[in-house]
């Protein structure tokens, strides 16, 4: 008996939906340690700029939140999370494993790239205080593609039978 007949769809599907909550949490957390190291030295020479640069860095955190929502989603819909787990076929495994990759990848790029803007973003607030939320919005404009690879996996896997 072969790997795939044994574990069949179950463990695609899984490995699927850990790749979500793994790369997402991977690229969130590169992020935010990024932007946790530009935000440290403003900290330094000015600590009463905190809160903003709090925000700044927390915002390319969330697309490991999205990428536990994907892997939540998609074990309930194979039944971990209440009991009733079946016998996936290796075709269902593969339309799981497929359905959790636009969040997979999507998060984990797009939390990097955020990164980088949330850092210009901390760049702005040493320099000019005042329009530090221009930063912030230029972040929260890539957010966008990390919302679109969550409706997309989302949609898919709710979707999958």
């Amino acid at each position: 008996m072969s790997f795939l007949e044994q574990f069949g769809g179950m463990a695609i599907g899984l490995l699927g939906a850990g790749l979500a909550a793994l790369f997402c949490g991977l690229g969130s957390a590169k992020g935010t340690g990024m932007v946790g190291e530009a935000g440290a030295g403003l900290l330094s020479e000015d600590p009463s700029k905190f809160g903003k640069a709090m925000i700044l860095q927390v915002i390319p955190g969330t697309q490991g939140l999205y990428g536990i929502v994907i892997w939540f989603f998609a074990a309930m819909q194979m039944g971990l999370l209440n009991g009733t787990a079946v016998d996936l076929t290796v075709t269902e495994g593969f339309r799981y494993f497929i359905a959790c990759m636009p969040m997979a990848i999507g998060g984990w790029v797009s939390a990097i790239y955020q990164s980088r803007v949330a850092v210009s973003g901390v760049h702005l607030l040493a320099k000019k205080p005042d329009d530090w939320a221009k930063g912030m919005i230029l972040c929260i404009t890539v957010e966008f593609y990390a919302i679109l690879s969550l409706l997309a996996s989302f949609l898919m896997v709710l979707n999958v039978r």
